[in-house]
C-alpha cells in the first residue's frame, strides 16, 4: 500500500529556476540529458515543476509536467544522477531510470494526485531499495487518484512509448511509464502477461495515457 503525502505546491519551471535549484553556478549534465530527450517529443520549454527538498542522490529531487498534445507528460528527476556521479555502477546512472506518466490536460496545472503518486513510487524505491522495471505491477491499496470516482485501482510499469533509453554523462537512463489500470485489467495481466494487456490498451491510447474517467 502507498501512503498519500500532503498535497504539493506546483509552480512554473521559470519561476523556480528548474534545474538551477542548488545554486546558479551548478551544472546538471544528467538533468540536461533528460531535458534533451523530453524536448525531442514535446515543445514545452516552461513546464510546471515541483521540488521535493531532497539532496541530490538521496531521493526524488524534482518533477516536471510538460504540456503535450492534449495531455500532460510528467517526468521525474532524481532516480538517476543529475549533478554528479553518485552511484557506483559506471555504466548506469543512479537507479537506471526516470518515471513518466501521461494524463489528460484539462486544466492549467496537472492533477495533484499525479505528483503524489509518482513521488510515492520513487520514495518506495529509495526507502526499500527495490527499483521498478518494465512489466512490474502494483496495487496502491485504493484508487490511484485517492478518490472513489475512478475505476483505476492498480498500476503497471512499462518502457515509455515515446522516450527510448539514453546515454547520459553518468550512464544509461531508461524512461519507464506508469499506467493506471482497473482491477479487471490487473487480473488479466496476472493470468497472461502485463505486456499483453498494455498492448490492448495501446490500441486505444498509443501513448498509454492514464484517464481516471475511463
Amino acid at each position: 500500500m502507498l501512503d498519500w503525502p500532503p498535497a504539493v505546491m506546483l509552480a512554473s519551471c521559470e519561476s523556480l529556476g528548474c534545474r538551477t535549484v542548488v545554486n546558479d553556478e551548478d551544472e546538471a549534465p544528467g538533468w540536461d540529458a533528460i531535458d534533451t530527450a523530453v524536448h525531442s517529443v514535446v515543445a514545452d520549454r516552461d513546464p510546471f515543476h515541483v521540488g521535493f527538498g531532497n539532496l541530490p542522490g538521496q531521493g526524488l529531487f524534482g518533477l516536471s509536467a510538460f504540456r503535450a498534445d492534449g495531455h500532460w507528460l510528467l517526468v521525474t528527476y532524481g532516480m538517476t544522477d543529475l549533478f554528479l556521479k553518485d552511484s557506483d555502477d559506471q555504466q548506469v546512472s543512479g537507479w537506471g531510470y526516470e518515471l513518466t506518466m501521461r494524463v489528460p490536460r484539462d486544466a492549467e496545472q496537472p492533477p495533484a494526485w499525479t505528483i503524489r503518486l509518482l513521488e510515492r513510487l520513487c520514495d518506495y524505491t529509495w526507502s526499500h531499495g527495490k527499483p521498478f522495471a518494465s512489466g512490474h505491477r502494483m496495487e496502491p491499496g485504493g484508487p490511484i487518484t485517492g478518490r472513489d470516482d475512478t475505476r483505476l485501482r492498480a498500476l503497471a510499469v512499462t518502457r515509455d512509448p515515446e522516450l527510448p533509453a539514453i546515454d547520459s554523462p553518468f550512464g544509461t537512463v531508461q524512461f519507464l511509464t506508469v499506467v493506471g489500470i482497473t482491477t479487471e485489467e490487473l487480473a488479466r495481466m496476472k493470468a497472461t502477461r502485463t505486456a499483453t494487456v498494455l498492448a490492448e490498451l495501446a490500441t486505444r491510447s498509443r501513448l498509454l495515457i492514464t484517464d481516471p474517467s475511463r
